[in-house]
């Protein structure tokens, strides 16, 4: 019993010296969306929650309000950045990558409101680095078994010792509860705070892929090219078959997303393909992905 009345006092402790930094904003109808104080005067939350740009509003722990603008956001990692005004809030305290353990015990912090929620449970599964249905890298898959309640999105995964592990949301599965790891929201963080943006590769094409005549091989086969994209641009052609980018091999569509980093806007990059059974290689300049706003 009393190492169960131990743990207890531990999580009520953390979740009330977490909470401190975990606010609501006020930028959507209805309930208010969650928060947390990532840095000094830094808040992040969850970019689908957030459905207006301007007159943001953020009710602090402590209850008073203070105004926030919004820095930039990035739907395809589901996060957004908003700068605070009353800068006297302190930030949490992180942990890092190496604290993402299967079966550690979890609290999902909210705050759809003037009190702090939360929710008990797991990590379930932890992997490797991956990619979001609108293409968004992320450093680590963290799936969570908890409690989804009024709030989740935005709000801070938080380990018994008070350290903030990610940010949670559920906008990025429709079937599951996931948290993005403290690296995804500090590098997207950093370029939102810089830019407002994160520039993401483009090539203005979709394929699928097809199997090559050589055994156990596949390619990607070009079935539609953005009117005036870099792919048109350069002379790709629809039915074009996509062996290699740089020399990489290409076997699925997620293949081409993953060589088009931010580093690769503006840059040449050389496509290796087959056209009417012949190799030939196109040098694309690749574009920077359109902005289109998610929710």
């Amino acid at each position: 019993m009393s190492v169960l009345a131990g743990l207890s006092q531990d999580l009520s402790s953390a979740v009330e010296m977490v909470g401190r930094s975990v606010v609501a904003i006020n930028a959507r109808r209805r309930i208010p969306s969650s928060g947390i104080l990532w840095r000094p005067g830094v808040v992040v939350s969850a970019s689908h929650t957030i459905s207006r740009d301007e007159d943001i509003g953020v009710t602090l722990a402590s209850g008073r309000t203070a105004g926030a603008t919004l820095a930039g956001r990035d739907p395809t990692t589901d996060l957004a950045v908003l700068r605070l005004e009353d800068a006297a809030v302190p930030p949490v305290e992180r942990g890092d990558d190496t604290d993402l353990q299967v079966g550690r015990l979890v609290l999902a912090l909210g705050r759809p409101g003037p009190g702090i929620t939360a929710s008990l449970g797991i990590i379930s599964a932890v992997g490797g680095e991956w990619r979001t249905w609108q293409g968004g890298r992320v450093e680590r898959f963290v799936r969570l078994d908890l409690a989804i309640y009024d709030g989740f999105s935005g709000g801070p995964l938080v380990e018994a010792g008070g350290k903030v592990l990610g940010l949670n949301t559920s906008g990025l599965s429709r079937a599951m509860a996931l948290a993005l790891p403290a690296s995804t929201v500090d590098r997207v963080t950093d370029q939102l705070l810089t830019s407002g943006r994160v520039r993401r590769g483009y090539l203005g094409l979709a394929v699928q892929p097809v199997q090559l005549p050589e055994p156990l091989r596949l390619g990607l086969v070009v079935v539609k090219l953005e009117p005036g994209g870099p792919a048109e641009q350069a002379g790709l052609l629809l039915g074009d078959i996509l062996t290699a980018l740089d020399g990489q091999e290409l076997a699925d569509p997620a293949d081409i997303l993953a060589a088009l980093g931010t580093e690769r806007v503006d840059k040449p990059i050389e496509v290796q393909l087959l056209r009417g059974g012949a190799p030939k290689t196109i040098a694309i300049t690749v574009g920077e992905r359109p902005t289109r706003r998610g929710r």
